[in-house]
């Protein structure tokens, strides 16, 4: 929970909600609330002039929440991926707020990419509001890419094992399961992905507007912002065109590997139905001699306990061979 102030060519400086208005200069692109208690957000507040969003307010999905102008303030909320390196992701909710020549940002996690914007502006000189915004855009896309290629890696790996080995050794179940689980994961992180994706695509469509305040001008904007973010829009295309690419090769090799399982388990199936085949006539054989009767042909016969079993084994042999031939076992 704190306030941290970024200024030019300064290390970020983080200050209690009593040294917040007077730390707050015009040297000061950034302000960066994290996780902020209720008497920082009433302070920032009262210094900004402006009314900050709640928690449950920036999780609301509606365009009209998530993208307003209040109070000659441009708001603006996306969802972002954090922790994305361990086996549970978590969403998380980010808001950025241009006011006065100032980008204030909410947020509850720590991402990279706003640690590694903090050293970036800690070694320019002189930025402004929108230099610190633009780069803070793309560090989240770059981080956004990294997720992507990583599983697009993963995804890769996978499809070598499952298909490239499959005709020189057959894979286990146990290990196709694995498979389908990291697949599954692998699935959920791109759908979860693109999501952000989309928001963060809307959000730059937004930021580029010229209207701002409440005359429709921004007094802050000297220069257009939306030229400067066009190649963050491409940027998110591509992106966005190559999530969906990995989502549909994540359902083909799913539906592979689901259809691979489904062939361990019919091959099983398989050979006991063919042992069954191969065992019921001399089954039948020992049924038909078993009987006790007191009238059969073979009963007094001196050869007729060999001829049983002569007549057992070759009833084996023969469907043996038979599917042998046609290949079923």
């Amino acid at each position: 929970m704190a306030i941290r102030i970024h200024p030019c060519f300064e290390p970020e400086e983080t200050v209690t909600a009593q040294e917040f208005g007077q730390r707050l200069t015009a040297r000061t692109p950034w302000v960066d609330l994290v996780n902020g208690t209720p008497e920082e957000i009433r302070v920032v507040e009262g210094a900004l002039g402006i009314e900050l969003p709640t928690r449950e307010e920036m999780r609301e999905i509606e365009s009209t929440s998530r993208f307003y102008v209040e109070h000659g303030a441009r708001f603006m909320t996306t969802p972002m991926l954090v922790s994305t390196d361990t086996d549970s992701p978590v969403s998380t909710e980010i808001g950025f707020i241009l006011v006065r020549g100032i980008l204030l940002t909410l947020r509850d996690t720590d991402p990279l990419s706003f640690r590694q914007t903090a050293a970036w502006v800690s070694r320019r000189p002189a930025v402004n509001r929108d230099q610190v915004f633009i780069a803070l855009l793309e560090a989240m896309i770059d981080r956004q890419a990294d997720l992507l290629e990583r599983i697009s890696k993963e995804t890769e790996e996978l499809s070598q094992r499952i298909f490239k080995r499959v005709l020189r050794v057959k894979e286990s179940e146990s290990n196709l399961r694995e498979a389908i689980y990291r697949l599954g994961r692998s699935g959920d992180l791109i759908a979860r992905e693109r999501e952000c994706i989309v928001a963060l695509s809307r959000l730059v469509q937004y930021a580029g507007h010229e209207d701002f305040g409440d005359d429709g001008v921004d007094p802050e904007r000297t220069t257009p912002l939306f030229p400067r973010l066009k190649p963050l829009l491409r940027d998110l295309q591509s992106l966005s065109e190559f999530a969906g690419f990995l989502s549909s090769k994540v359902s083909f090799m799913l539906d592979a590997t689901l259809g691979l399982i489904n062939i361990e388990q019919n091959a099983i199936v398989k050979i006991f139905t063919v042992a069954a085949v191969i065992f019921l006539p001399p089954t039948l054989v020992a049924s038909l001699y078993g009987m006790n009767f007191r009238f059969m042909p073979e009963l007094e016969w001196r050869f007729g306990y060999p001829f049983a079993l002569v007549l057992m084994i070759i009833s084996v042999v023969l469907p043996f061979v038979y599917c042998r031939r046609k290949g079923w076992l």
